[in-house]
């Protein structure tokens, strides 16, 4: 039986097949996510992966049903898969924003669903670093949440000359697009195009533009000639003085096709333009309110970053670390009368922490040790009794191939010592 188009199956080191994913290098990823995140002050927070249809048509109208796994449920509800998370994070903020001092500074890793057309870099699942900042309009929030999105990048050892971020403002092109068009019910499909401008066909742009009133080269020259407004200037200010401006370009062609976005949009690409955007996100004072029903109003931003295409990245720069799984220690059972004894000291290294196995049933002391070998194991140990009848620990490196005799309740500090290369 095979998995599902656009989806996913994640195995241990080694892997088996170049069409299936490494669970270990998606940990690595989560794992410098997360500690990127927290170094920031943000909190880790989650939500279900089934959430009301409604949630995403409040926000993006009737069009994104097409993109969603959507059905009724048992209890005739109307119910999708997550293809994003910033609506559940505004549904839960909203929902106790009470209880929590401003501003807010959330991440999530979850993994969403998109049912859309694969292709490089896009899948129809993936997971998602997502990082927030809640209840703070100044920009000084929108300079911190860029430079974690620049440092969960550095994370993995990629440098300026490897990526990007290309700034923008929504603002500068709601007032381009007010200048010759006064009906805001168009905004939307108007910002849609701009998003597009690298995707799509330019006489098709052409023509989506003329039936808004616009043409491509009055926008192309808005965008060679942007300026950065106050808002920009003070966000790259602040990053400069945290020694981060070479990582930043005003880029008013980045316009984020999303539509609650309402200030600041950012969207982080390779230098060598060889993938699609690693991440992308900005400003959205409007949506706690509109998911709330007007109840609650907060202002908000924040940015997502795919596992999909920042693994291609790394893979491509050769940055992802050798996955062994190796073990701290096999326990070699040689004498099955020591078998009780031995799983008290296996269980005892288990408990402070250390990688240990063993195995389950008798076998050969030459089976065994191969097995050890297999697993990568540092070294290796094994009860014996001594010619006095006392039981003791025999260590031994396997990569020095230095053996040493000790009390089994030292075992665990000669095996916690760094391994001899």
């Amino acid at each position: 039986m095979e998995r599902l188009p656009g989806f996913r199956d994640f195995y241990p080191e080694p892997i088996p097949h170049r069409d299936v994913w490494s669970a270990d290098a998606r940990q690595y990823v989560f794992d410098r996510w997360r500690a990127t995140a927290r170094r920031y002050g943000f909190r880790e927070y989650d939500g279900p992966p089934l959430e009301p249809l409604e949630l995403y048509t409040a926000k993006s109208g009737q069009e994104i049903v097409h993109q969603l796994y959507n059905f009724m449920d048992k209890g005739e509800r109307a119910v999708a898969l997550r293809p994003e998370m910033t609506p559940t994070l505004a549904r839960m903020v909203a929902a106790h924003e009470r209880n929590y001092k401003k501003p807010i500074k959330w991440f999530a890793i979850p993994q969403l669903f998109r049912y859309e057309r694969q292709q490089k870099g896009r899948l129809r699942e993936h997971f998602q670093f997502n990082a927030d900042i809640v209840g703070e309009p100044d920009v000084a929030a929108d300079a911190e949440l860029i430079a974690l999105l620049i440092d969960a990048l550095r994370a993995f050892g990629l440098t300026a000359g490897d990526f990007v971020i290309r700034l923008s403002s929504r603002q500068a092109w709601q007032e381009f697009f007010s200048r010759k068009c006064h009906d805001h019910t168009q905004a939307y499909e108007f910002y849609q195009i701009i998003d597009k401008l690298d995707r799509e066909e330019r006489e098709q742009t052409e023509q989506k533009l003329a039936a808004l009133g616009f043409s491509l080269e009055e926008v192309m020259k808005f965008i060679g000639g942007g300026e950065p407004t106050p808002e920009l200037n003070a966000i790259l200010a602040n990053l400069a003085a945290r020694g981060l401006r070479e990582f930043v370009n005003v880029d008013y062609q980045v316009i984020r096709g999303l539509a609650y976005y309402t200030g600041t949009v950012f969207e982080a690409f390779d230098r060598k333009g060889e993938f699609r955007a690693l991440a992308g996100g900005g400003r959205y004072d409007n949506l706690v309110k509109l998911i709330s029903g007007d109840k609650v109003n907060l202002p908000a931003l924040g940015f997502g970053m795919g596992d999909v295409v920042l693994l291609e990245l790394l893979n491509a720069r050769g940055l992802l670390p050798p996955f062994d799984g190796g073990l701290d220690a096999f326990c070699l059972i040689e004498d099955e009368g020591l078998r009780t004894e031995s799983l008290r000291l296996i269980h005892a290294l288990r408990s402070g922490g250390l990688a240990v196995d063993y195995s389950l049933t008798p076998a050969k002391p030459d089976k065994q040790f191969k097995r050890a070998q297999e697993l990568k194991a540092a070294r290796t140990v094994r009860l014996e009794r001594s010619e006095t009848g006392e039981v003791q620990a025999r260590i031994k490196d396997l990569r020095t191939r230095e053996e040493r005799a000790v009390p089994p309740e030292e075992a665990a500090g000669w095996l916690r010592a760094p391994a001899k290369s």
